[in-house]
Order: C-alpha cells, then sequence, then structure tokens
C-alpha cells in the first residue's frame, strides 16, 4: 500500500469502464473542438486545449472527492498565482462545492447532511448572511455603501468559508485522507518555516514559492498545533518523524517570538493552541506549567508589556478599541442583521476616530460579523464553535489512545480555542474583503477544514464501531 492508500481502489477504477468511457468521450469531443477555431488568438487555444484535462479531472474528483481537498491545501500553500477578483481558493472551493451539490443531486438523488449538533448553526449563519446582504441594500446612512462586488465578496468568504468545513466533514470518508489532508500540510508548510531561518531562503520561499497571503494567523496556528499534538501523542510514528514534527513546531515558535515578534497575531494564538492541547492531552504537566508561567509573568510585567506593545502595537491596540466604539454606533441602526457584508467600512467617515474622518476598519471579527450580519450572525457563530468544541471533548473518549486519531482530536481542540483568539486579533477567521480579503481565505479556510475534520472523524469512528 503506497502512503496515499490509492493502489487498490486504483485497481477498481481501471475496471470501471463507465468512466474510462466518460472520459474518452468528453476528452475527446473537446479535444476535438480545440481543433476548430485555428483563427482564434493563441490564449483562446491553450484554454480549450486545457479542456480535456479539467473534465478529466473533474471525473477523477467524482471518484476520490476527498482528493479535492488535499489538492486545496495544496494550492493554498505553494500555488502563487491568483485569480483576479475572486482568489484561488475561492475558485477551488466553488469547484469543489458545485461536484459536492451535483454529485448528491445528480448522481445519489438524494441531499443528505450529517445529522451533527455543529451543521445547523452553519446552516443558520448561510441564511443570515444572505439575508443580511439583503437587508444592506437599505440606505441606512445618507452614503453610499460599498460596490456591489464588495458586497458579493463579503458574502462569498462567508459562505465558501462555511462550504469548506461541510465538505472536509462530508467528503473525508476514510481515515486515510484525513492522514493525507494533515501531513501535506505539515510537510509543505515545514517549507516555509525552515526556509525562514536564513535570510536568502526566508527571500526565496516568500518571493517564489508561498504567496503573502497563506502566512496569515491561523497558518501558524494549525502547523504548531498538528506538528505539536502529532509529535508527543501520535506514538505509531516513528522517533525520526516525531523529533521532525517537533522540530517544526519549536521553529514555528522561535520565527514568531524571536523573528516577528512585533507580530502578536502570528505567536499568541499558536501559544494558546499549544497550551490548550497539553491542558487537555496532558494536565498533570500542564497545570504545573500554567502556574510557573504565570508567576513568571507577574515577576516580568514590564518584559511581558514590552513583548507584547512592541513598535506600533500600543498605538495600534487604542485606534482599534477606538474604532470598536465608533462600528458599535454605527450598527445601533439594525443591531440584529447588520449593515451587510463590507458595508459598515463605507459608514465609518460619518464618525470621527481620533479625530479623523477616514474609512477604517475593525481588526476584529467579532466587531466584523456583528457589523455586516449582526448579534444573530455572532449568536450562531458562537454556537458553532460551541458545539465543535462538544464534539472533540466527546470524541476523546471514543478515539484510541497513542494514536494518529487521538492526537488530531488533541490538535483540533488547541486549534479551535487559538482560533478563536485569532479572531480577536484580526479579521482572520472570516477575512474582511477590504482588509485582509478574499485571498486571506488561503490561510482562514485552515480552521474550517480541519475542524471539519474533526467531524469526519466523528463519522469515520461511527462507522466502525457499527461494523465491528
Amino acid at each position: 500500500m503506497s502512503i496515499l492508500g490509492l493502489p487498490s481502489r486504483s485497481r477498481r477504477l481501471l475496471k470501471d469502464r463507465l468512466f474510462w468511457r466518460q472520459a474518452i468521450i468528453v476528452s475527446g469531443v473537446l479535444a476535438a473542438g480545440a481543433l476548430l477555431p485555428l483563427g482564434l488568438p493563441p490564449r483562446f487555444h491553450i484554454a480549450i486545449i486545457g479542456l480535456p484535462i479539467l473534465a478529466a479531472g473533474v471525473l477523477l474528483l467524482l471518484h476520490y472527492p476527498s482528493l479535492g481537498l488535499v489538492a486545496l491545501i495544496a494550492a493554498s500553500l505553494v500555488v502563487r498565482f491568483s485569480v483576479p477578483a475572486i482568489g484561488l481558493p475561492a475558485v477551488f472551493l466553488i469547484g469543489l462545492s458545485v461536484l459536492w451539490v451535483f454529485d448528491m443531486v445528480v448522481r445519489r438523488r438524494r441531499i443528505m447532511l450529517i445529522p451533527s449538533p455543529t451543521i445547523l448553526p452553519l446552516l443558520f449563519l448561510i441564511a443570515t448572511t444572505i439575508l443580511a446582504f439583503i437587508m444592506g441594500q437599505l440606505p441606512w446612512y445618507p452614503l453610499t455603501p460599498a460596490p456591489m462586488d464588495g458586497q458579493i465578496g463579503g458574502m462569498a468568504i462567508f459562505i465558501l468559508s462555511f462550504m469548506a468545513y461541510l465538505l472536509a466533514a462530508h467528503q473525508v470518508t476514510e481515515i486515510r485522507w484525513l492522514k493525507t489532508m494533515t501531513f501535506v500540510f505539515l510537510a509543505l508548510s515545514s517549507i516555509y518555516m525552515v526556509g525562514r531561518l536564513t535570510p536568502v531562503t526566508s527571500r526565496f520561499v516568500g518571493r517564489y514559492i508561498f504567496h503573502p497571503a497563506t502566512i496569515g494567523s491561523l497558518f501558524w496556528v494549525w502547523v504548531v498545533a498538528q506538528s505539536f499534538s502529532q509529535a508527543i501523542y501520535n506514538r505509531q510514528l516513528s522517533f525520526r518523524w516525531r523529533a521532525a514534527l517537533l522540530g517544526l513546531t519549536l521553529i514555528t515558535l522561535y520565527a514568531g517570538l524571536i523573528q516577528a515578534r512585533g507580530w502578536t497575531s502570528g505567536w499568541v494564538p499558536p501559544l494558546v493552541a499549544l497550551l490548550v492541547i497539553l491542558i487537555v492531552g496532558s494536565p498533570r504537566f500542564a497545570i504545573p506549567t500554567i502556574i510557573v508561567g504565570g508567576l513568571i509573568g507577574l515577576l516580568s510585567l514590564d518584559a511581558v508589556r514590552g513583548l507584547i506593545f512592541i513598535g506600533d502595537n500600543e498605538y495600534s491596540a487604542i485606534t482599534r478599541v477606538e474604532s470598536w466604539r465608533i462600528i458599535a454606533e454605527i450598527v445601533k441602526v439594525n443591531p440584529i442583521l447588520g449593515l451587510g457584508p463590507s458595508n459598515y467600512r463605507f459608514y465609518t467617515p460619518l464618525f470621527p476616530i481620533l479625530g479623523w474622518y477616514v474609512q477604517f476598519n475593525s481588526h476584529n471579527n467579532y466587531v466584523d460579523i456583528v457589523a455586516q450580519t449582526g448579534f444573530l450572525g455572532l449568536f450562531f457563530f458562537l454556537w458553532f464553535f460551541w458545539q465543535t468544541g462538544r464534539l472533540g471533548w466527546q470524541l476523546l473518549k471514543r478515539v484510541p489512545e497513542g494514536g494518529f486519531r487521538q492526537a488530531y482530536v488533541y490538535g483540533a481542540m488547541g486549534g479551535l480555542v487559538a482560533t478563536l483568539v485569532a479572531a480577536m486579533l484580526g479579521d482572520w477567521v472570516l477575512p474582511f474583503a477590504y482588509n485582509v480579503g478574499i485571498e486571506g481565505m488561503r490561510a482562514s479556510m485552515f480552521s474550517w477544514l480541519f475542524l471539519g475534520g474533526l467531524l469526519a472523524l466523528d463519522q469515520i469512528t461511527k462507522t466502525e464501531t457499527v461494523k465491528s
């Protein structure tokens, strides 16, 4: 068996005559069509010739839907080119979502969602986002709201993020795919983290391999959460691989705390993830560590303050608090559903911030959610994370000890809490259209995918229990 575990299913696929008949017919028709428009520009020829490859890829993903999630992770990490206006991750998620719906409606002829308490708040969030978009067309203030493409982009960020969770939860039906997603992510992430160790390699990986939007806060969170939990708790891995994963954790923390210590979002949430993993997985070790760390912090308040308020962080904190106060005033006109995706930024010039009449963002996901989808949206958002945390806690009682599954749950629990912390430090979880932007989904989607993997693991465990 290969690392991905594909050979046995590949043999069945080779025997699937209907599949290959469809692939040959579609590819043949499209290839023949590519020969017809000879008078068209070369770019058009390239696009048409690429259609057979696209068709074959679609057929492959219909047979191996989990492969699309692995490709999504890999492309978001190391494919630098972007799709204008919409972004590469959004294109992937739209395509995978369409294929998933097509598979349910056309092939299986039934729409089935996992009967999990985590699904309902997401469905309500989707409905609330759409309703907030509709309400956002009303003239709440005597200023023009966000352009329509900005509003649609803001709504797409919400809905596609939730779809990432649903895709991972429903399409990862075998443990080998969850392992593949996890270790492909860690393997590619290690290229960036190791590359940061020297100035030359740092410039190379930053300029030629990784897109700048990929290296958002949640990228750092999940590198630490997944590498640390697998290194410490997955005893099925050899000592060499566990040491390598622990090394990745240490390099990531070094890069955040030493090289980029002025960027709080780069090291605070990962440290929270590590601490939560220890509390859940090794409470006897974690509690003394917290006590000792707390005492050291109290005795070194000046050093801690200097670490947090390095550079312009203190001024940033002051302006952020002031922006939250102003946005709270703006939202008063419709606190239940907010002002619609992206709109609040275009109303901020009506309220001066520190004497300036300018457009500004909140740099806080919770404030953003209220401003765009109201307190109703925030309620469903927090409800989702509460139910996901409960799911992880319950799953700990059912997964076997000392293997990938237990380590994955520990990592997901740490990643979940760290995600909530990162949401307080910026719009990292649901990127704001006019700040991190839709390309920010390159990093933000890791939370949605890996938390979706938690529900997938729950379903895999239940299925195996029934079969046994």
